[in-house]
């Protein structure tokens, strides 16, 4: 080459140094921050779909510790719970060591009646300073609040989660369907009668138990009416007579509604009250009440409704009226309960609604068997008015209660977010390996890289110190 004015060989060297030189900066670039990707012009395609992977994973890791804090709450609340119902069974034991009457002095029962009232404190305690982070759990302050309550149709209601549209309400329409009813046998006269003209023994039978009758010949309906009566608090069986059209009738009907609810009658000896029915049993069981809650079908025990769908989990206790009375009520959720967000995405499919209601004494127990408060000294139920029997059922219904409040917490806490954070953590894992082919450097591709990098800018260089003494020679030809 005998041209001085441009060095075409040096020009060439000098674009490949350049473009080596890019190419090991790239390379010492991945090494340093171990990504393939540092800006968007190393892949643009792969950069949009990192940063959307990259926001699922970000969303995932959230709801994860979401979760746990929702798990943290709910832990929080049950071990309260705990402590209320090991408190209630406490009760439970002096009510019916209290019961035993011609083995407790007057001074015992009064020390029951104190330990009492100092339980039924403690549970007022727990109710009022159960925290988490701040915030009351079991005052009812993260229950849901009602309006229009139809308190002829509703004694009690539990709302124990709710979807309701934000600053909105939800209307909730109660129907029966099928009226409660008792157990019921008619048994008629002799004859058509009020009397029986056969000597018989018999056997009553109720939910409380049973009992053997013996009638003499002769014996009237409102005899035999008056000999079930006076032993009802043991059999749960109510006796009336009827007469219609000269007809009489002996009615048996069980106290109590419901499928549970029960009246059996089996002559031992004898025709009772209608012949030839010696030997053979006469039964019949209540019905419970058939009730539709938004027009899904509930299920009922006597005049207790429990419903279950994605949009609402309640129990709704029935006035006995309403219960037997084929009619609609309808009462409204304006708010309140507990909001967890439990994945990544914001809507009501990703949130679990709670309500965390009132364990005060004055919100255990029910309209029908009475309130947890009146169990303390000076109302209806403590001990000194002897209605033992009351107060066990109030405190039963109670222990129910707080059960069922501790079930259903440990229902969300187990079948909710614990499967949910297994599913999310499957998920993160698949979306960060996602993530990571795309975005991550292969480290030991790029160390192969960079030495080739390292090689050719040397190579390059030398390359370069070659083309540039090229023009010297030719000063050969100017001698």
């Amino acid at each position: 080459m005998s041209r001085i004015h441009s060095n075409i060989a040096a020009l060439r060297a000098i674009h490949r140094l350049t473009r080596n030189q890019d190419d090991l900066g790239v390379r010492l670039e991945r090494l340093a921050t171990g990504l393939r990707i540092n800006h968007g012009a190393d892949d643009p395609a792969g950069l949009i779909a990192s940063e959307r992977l990259r926001s699922e994973i970000r969303g995932i890791q959230q709801a994860i510790d979401n979760s746990a804090r929702a798990s943290n709450v709910i832990v929080t609340a049950e071990g309260a719970l705990q402590e209320v119902s090991s408190l209630l069974l406490d009760v439970q034991s002096l009510i019916v060591g209290a019961a035993n009457d011609a083995g407790m002095t007057h001074d015992e029962i009064r020390a029951n009646q104190l330990q009492i009232d100092s339980i039924l404190e403690s549970i007022d305690r727990i109710s009022n300073t159960t925290t988490f982070a701040g915030r009351k759990l079991l005052d009812g302050s993260m229950g849901y609040t009602t309006s229009t309550m139809p308190t002829d149709a509703i004694n009690q209601l539990n709302v124990f989660a709710a979807r309701v549209p934000e600053g909105g309400v939800r209307d909730v329409t109660i129907e029966v369907i099928q009226s409660a009813q008792r157990a019921e046998l008619v048994l008629v006269g002799a004859g058509g009668g009020p009397s029986t003209t056969s000597a018989t023994t018999v056997e009553v039978r109720g939910t409380l138990g049973a009992q053997l009758f013996s009638f003499v010949s002769g014996t009237t309906l409102t005899q035999i009416q008056a000999a079930i009566n006076n032993v009802t608090a043991m059999t749960g069986v109510t006796a009336t007579v009827s007469t219609a059209g000269g007809t009489s009738a002996l009615v048996l009907n069980s106290v109590e509604f419901g499928a549970d609810a029960f009246v059996s009658v089996q002559p031992v000896s004898g025709n009772f009250v209608e012949s030839g029915n010696q030997g053979t049993e006469i039964r019949d069981a209540g019905v419970d009440a058939g009730v539709l809650v938004d027009g899904q079908l509930a299920a009922t025990k006597g005049f207790v409704a429990d419903v279950r769908s994605a949009g609402l989990d309640a129990r709704i206790y029935l006035t006995e009226d309403f219960g037997q009375t084929l009619s609609s009520a309808t009462f409204r959720i304006t708010g309140g309960g507990a909001l967890f967000q439990i994945t990544p995405q914001v809507n009501p499919n990703g949130q679990i609604h709670f309500g965390f209601g009132s364990v005060s004494t004055t919100q255990l127990g029910d309209v029908r068997s009475g309130l947890l408060y009146t169990l303390k000294s000076g109302y209806e139920n403590d001990l000194d008015s002897r209605n033992f029997a009351t107060a066990q059922a109030v405190i039963s219904k109670a222990i129910d209660q707080i059960s069922v409040y501790r079930g259903r917490l440990g229902n969300v806490q187990r079948n909710q977010i614990e499967t949910s954070v297994n599913s999310q953590s499957v998920a993160l894992e698949n979306v960060t390996a996602s993530e990571s082919v795309i975005r991550d450097a292969d480290m030991a591709v790029e160390v192969s890289a960079l030495s080739r990098a390292q090689i050719l800018v040397q190579s390059t260089q030398r390359t370069l110190q070659i083309a540039n003494t090229i023009p010297e020679f030719v000063l050969a030809l100017l001698g």
